[in-house]
């Protein structure tokens, strides 16, 4: 029987004139069998550190008063060796949509396969997660789970065998997801005015081995990242 991986997909400044130059799209991917287990050291994490069981671990709610838990969950996601991160990084001041006779939509779900493709093996199954942020959410989900399909000629979808909205504040992983992507977008846009958040980023150079500012191998496993160029002078 192939095996079941659960990816958790989320992104940072994406809207086409939001004033923010780049675009993070992020993923923490996980076997299935394997994602309670994670869930419950990241709630113990939260008990540890007297925080409410619902807190929601978000890259919004770094400071100074709770550091010390923010760099333990960092580290336990290099610790544990079944969690994996992937992020995909564009600029988007250089996008020339008209040439390219797309939409910003159209773009947008471009760079969201590309920044799952690698994640993808016909060998395995796929049950992929979208953090509910609007109504525009059922759309989405089809569109990608569409263009997924389409890309890896999997018809009767049984490479991705799902693609569904879920709410991160209820799901531990995505918000995992969202503290490593509000990072990757932190380190892209050089911002440098949270002194807790420059110590994560420290932290994440630190254990990944990386500068964060660099296109990874392709096989990369515990942090891939892909900063984006078009393939021609114009996207």
């Amino acid at each position: 029987m192939s095996q079941t991986i659960n990816i958790y997909a989320d992104e940072s400044c994406h809207l086409e004139h939001d004033q923010k130059r780049f675009m993070v799209q992020g993923a923490v991917w996980c076997p299935s069998h394997k994602v309670a287990d994670a869930a419950k050291r990241l709630r113990e994490f939260k008990a540890r550190h007297r925080m409410p069981s619902r807190y929601e671990l978000k890259w919004t709610k770094v400071s100074a008063t709770r550091a010390q838990y923010f760099h333990d969950v960092l580290d336990y996601f290099f610790d544990d060796d079944d969690l994996h991160f992937r992020a995909l990084i564009a600029d988007k001041s250089i996008l020339r949509h008209g040439d390219h006779h797309q939409t910003h939509e159209d773009w947008y779900y471009k760079m969201l396969f590309d920044m799952l493709k690698v994640l993808l093996d016909p060998e395995r199954r796929y049950r992929i997660y979208l953090d509910y942020k609007d109504n525009q959410g059922p759309r989405r989900i089809a569109k990608l789970h569409e263009v997924l399909s389409n890309k890896l000629y999997d018809f009767d979808r049984s490479i991705v065998e799902r693609v569904q909205l879920v709410r991160s504040h209820e799901v531990e992983l995505m918000q995992l997801t969202d503290l490593l992507t509000g990072l990757m977008s932190y380190v892209s846009r050089d911002l440098k005015s949270n002194p807790t958040k420059l110590s994560l980023i420290e932290r994440m150079r630190e254990r990944s081995k990386l500068n964060l500012v660099h296109t990874t191998l392709p096989m990369a496993e515990k942090v891939n990242l892909f900063f984006w160029q078009p393939r021609t002078q114009q996207a």
